[in-house]
């Protein structure tokens, strides 16, 4: 008997855990329904403008792009717990199964594309990759997905790029601006690269999420007009329903919010990665260390 009640009391953690997961997805469907206004025929707009915080520089403006992203936060966190509670050593149960799946393959994503010296990444790279694919797979719930806003990709942009930057300067910042000059008569070119690497990785994933939505309104619009059209001479109410946006703008919902979303969180993913990697100059890195290692015994060595 009381083992049944433990398996009750755990199943109702469980159903708790997945409701905390699921509540800030509804409260920001709730909050758009309060304050996004009615309109009518084609409506493609960027984020709604909530509240507007003064601060001494300027006003700091809290948009749905930044409410969505912390919804996204708190929904993946609470996910997290679920995946994650009442492991064991031997996995009895489907979610432990899924929960080291996706840790399996992080890593070994990660091992392949960046070496062992980047062992330590897959929390992050897991990380980028949920963040990304959940953001835009808020559309498939009538939300704004924040992927299609800029500002949001651009930070995440700037962030890998401070990373990136970071790794280069393991050498040295006298390495790091040598590598502008190789060769010396590309140092204006390499300067630039430098610079475009958050530019085009935040216009990448923005301009392919936000084609997608707004493709998507286009053929739906088109489509209740088209419908229109053909099925307008019906009697009553039935000359007013769309048929032909029945099953067609679901169908392209697969590719554009379901497999394009998840498609460019792995694009996302993979050039941090391979900027990353590519960026640390490894061998004289640990030429370096070596030699400071050498230097330091010989210094013991002396007293």
């Amino acid at each position: 008997m009381d083992q049944k009640n433990n398996k009750r009391r755990l199943s109702a953690v469980d159903i708790l855990l997945l409701a905390l997961a699921a509540l800030p997805v509804a409260g920001c469907m709730v909050l758009k329904v309060l304050t996004n206004p009615a309109s009518e025929g084609i409506n493609i707009s960027g984020p709604l403008i909530y509240f507007t915080i003064p601060t001494p520089i300027q006003p700091l403006t809290i948009t749905e792009s930044q409410i969505n992203s912390w919804a996204v936060i708190i929904s993946v966190f609470w996910l997290c717990i679920f995946l994650t509670r009442t492991l064991k050593t031997r996995p009895d149960s489907k979610r432990q199964i899924i929960a080291e799946w996706i840790v399996e393959k992080t890593e070994n994503l990660v091992r392949g594309n960046m070496g062992e010296y980047f062992k330590n990444f897959p929390p992050f790279v897991a990380a980028i990759m949920a963040l990304s694919a959940f953001s835009s797979l808020l559309s498939l719930v009538g939300l704004f997905p924040p992927t299609s806003d800029l500002n949001v990709v651009g930070g995440w942009a700037i962030l890998v790029f401070i990373l990136i930057t970071h790794y280069k300067l393991k050498c040295g910042p006298w390495t790091y601006a040598k590598s502008f000059a190789s060769p010396v008569a590309l140092t204006p070119l390499n300067i630039i690269s430098e610079i475009a690497t958050p530019v085009s990785m935040a216009f990448r994933h923005y301009g392919n999420v936000l084609s997608g939505s707004v493709v998507s309104v286009l053929i739906g619009t088109a489509l209740q007009g088209l419908s229109a059209k053909i099925f307008g001479w019906l009697p009553g109410a039935l000359g007013n329903v769309p048929f032909l946006r029945v099953g067609i703008p679901a169908v392209l919902s697969i590719y554009f919010d379901l497999f394009s979303g998840c498609l460019q969180a792995f694009i996302f993913a993979m050039l941090t990665m391979l900027y990353v990697a590519n960026g640390f100059p490894e061998e004289l890195y640990f030429k370096r260390k070596n030699n400071k290692n050498i230097k330091i015994n010989d210094k013991v060595k002396v007293r």
